[in-house]
């Protein structure tokens, strides 16, 4: 697998919102680097294992959740290793206990399909309906590995660039989370 800086240069066979997560990456002048693979699910360990090696990046689980009646949507970024407990993030979220969402609501909110969730999908979210948690491994970290929205892609970008610049401005805040 080959690490690449920035967009690719031939976008064709690529989905428009990859595309539009390039563009407006580049609108705010984000480096990052790009590697793309297989279609990578989690359960795939060795595929995630090889993707984050030539990535230099961990890529931390984004579930995409939601409180009992639907009226409020999470997405929580996790290391792969920690597990979702719902009762310690729902209190921690300030929200009745959460659970996964379907993927009607993800598709969209987000843009994205299961497989491919990102916080990166926060662009498409132009109603803030999308509370971003994150865990406070993830926030700490160095750089985030994270999808363009399709899973035949990996971007590494700094937390800062994430969490200060990108986050920032898609409108939305994010609430540091610790899960176990």
């Amino acid at each position: 697998m080959e690490l690449y800086n920035g967009r690719p240069q031939d976008v064709s066979g690529r989905t428009e919102k990859e595309i539009r997560v390039y563009d407006y990456l580049d609108d705010l002048s984000i480096s990052y680097s790009r590697l793309d693979h297989a279609p990578a699910f989690g359960s795939e360990t060795e595929l995630c294992e090889e993707i984050e090696r030539s990535l230099g990046a961990k890529i931390c689980k984004n579930l995409f959740l939601a409180n009992r009646q639907r009226t409020k949507f999470y997405m929580l970024m996790i290391p792969e290793h920690k597990v979702f407990k719902s009762s310690d993030i729902s209190k921690q979220a300030g929200s009745s206990r959460l659970h996964f969402a379907e993927s009607e609501y993800m598709e969209e909110l987000l843009g994205c399909t299961p497989g491919s969730a990102s916080v990166m999908g926060l662009i498409y979210d132009t109603d803030h309906k999308v509370q971003l948690l994150v865990d406070d491994e993830v926030i700490n970290a160095e750089y985030v590995g994270c999808h363009p929205c399709i899973n035949t892609s990996s971007l590494r970008i700094s937390s800062e660039d994430i969490f200060k610049r990108f986050v920032e401005s898609t409108g939305h805040d994010f609430i540091v989370v610790h899960a176990e």
